[in-house]
């Protein structure tokens, strides 16, 4: 049928043709320059953490967005972290053992440039409804941050 035709008989109908969209292109600078640093975002994380934990966690950064959604995860065993931490603009830390396993691993230099929000550990975060509002405010910050830097 002829797309005049078509929506002939659809006025007469008294149907409002519906027009796809078409998705605007997202330019590559959706996402913060680093302006050499390696990453956006670290979240450092207990190596303890259960899977309902960690899926809580992950729901959270995925709420919060792209940018942390992909952002880098270390655990920390026996105080350590388990691999090297790269440079970022933010890091998200849970829990005060892996606050202090970020410090003795992370240069004062990068330390100093960027953000560093603690939030409760993720068993507490997963069991006190206090923890996951102090979560929801570590993730506004960070994103906060992230979105300034990107500007």
């Amino acid at each position: 049928m002829p797309a005049a035709h078509r929506a002939r008989v659809l006025h007469a109908l008294g149907l409002t043709p519906w027009v796809r969209r078409v998705a605007a292109a997202v330019p590559d600078t959706a996402e913060p320059e680093m302006d050499g640093a390696g990453v956006a975002c670290v979240v450092i994380l207990p190596a303890s953490c259960h899977a309902r934990e960690l899926d809580l966690l992950g729901r959270a950064l995925h709420a919060g967005g792209a940018v942390l959604a992909r952002a880098a995860r270390i655990n920390v065993r026996d105080g350590q972290l388990a691999e090297p931490v790269p440079a970022a603009r933010a890091y998200l830390v849970f829990g005060d053992a892996q606050a202090h396993a970020l410090g003795r691993a992370l240069p004062a230099a990068v330390m100093s440039q960027a953000l560093i929000v603690l939030a409760d550990e993720p068993k507490l975060v997963l069991a006190d409804a206090a923890a996951k509002r102090r979560l929801w405010n570590a993730l506004r910050s960070v994103r906060r941050v992230l979105a300034s830097a990107g500007a």
